[in-house]
């Protein structure tokens, strides 16, 4: 198989996702395909269901409807350990460090815990863990303890142990939340290596800078269900996604 027909493979695909708390329909009959190699945004406003969506796609939350795979093989009803083992990690907005632990030995969870079919012995977490973090730019943090680290390197952090985890998906849930425009661009050079050392990626962000920058396609989340899907650009001058999540201000800084 030659690389440009690897690259158009279905890595994961979610069919007809929805979760209901009660009454409430926080996700409603999500769908969307993902190739291997792919950059998929996630965008849309708080309390669209972005958060949630992730939390039922990693087995955080119980599915109301609907299912997912990963390389065809189904995830509904799988532990998030189980989900883990097969190749897909994620961040969370709000990182969670063991704060008692050294840099180091946060990311060897990771290393001990991912993807199945690799060395799991603290030897060889150790040297995953090192080599994350080389690639996160913290190998100098590496013996201080994580709770020493400010809020981008916190951030770092989460992503590197997810990074150890060896996954082949992963999911960024606004790692980028809370940084200045200098910090940013160095996320996004991040998640560019990331993805070119063969992890396919899902980010779901708020910031347009970093959406237009790092994603080949881009899905639009209002009120649960998908509002649009397509190229950056399609999707952020379309004029429901400007009217239901950028606003005017949005629109009339674009047709400047």
């Amino acid at each position: 198989m030659s690389e440009a027909a690897a690259a158009n493979d279905v890595l994961f695909e979610a069919r007809g996702v929805s979760k209901r708390f009660g009454g409430l329909a926080a996700v409603s009959n999500v769908s969307f395909a993902l190739r291997a190699g792919e950059i998929l945004g996630i965008i849309g406003p708080n309390g669209s269901g972005k958060t949630t969506l992730v939390n039922v796609l990693t087995g955080a939350l119980p599915y109301s409807a609907g299912t997912a795979a990963l390389g065809g093989r189904p995830l509904a009803g799988l532990a998030p350990y189980e989900i883990s083992r097969l190749g897909i990690a994620r961040t969370f907005q709000v990182v969670k460090p063991f704060p008692s632990l050294t840099v180091l030995e946060n990311v060897m969870v990771g290393g001990l815990f991912g993807r199945a079919g690799g060395p799991r012995d603290i030897a060889s977490a150790r040297a995953r863990a090192a080599e994350t973090l080389a690639l996160c730019g913290l190998e100098h943090r590496a013996a201080a303890l994580a709770e020493s680290l400010n809020v981008p390197e916190r951030k770092r952090l989460e992503l590197a142990r997810a990074l150890a985890m060896r996954p082949v998906l992963l999911f960024l849930d606004e790692v980028m939340a809370g940084l200045n425009s200098g910090e940013i661009d160095e996320a996004v050079a991040l998640v560019k290596r990331i993805r070119a050392g063969g992890v396919t990626v899902v980010v779901i962000e708020h910031v347009m800078k970093a959406i237009r920058s790092l994603c080949d396609r881009v899905v639009v989340l209002a009120g649960g269900q998908v509002l649009t899907q397509g190229s950056p650009d399609e999707v952020l001058h379309h004029p429901s996604v400007v009217s239901a999540y950028l606003g005017r201000r949005y629109g009339q800084a674009r047709d400047a």
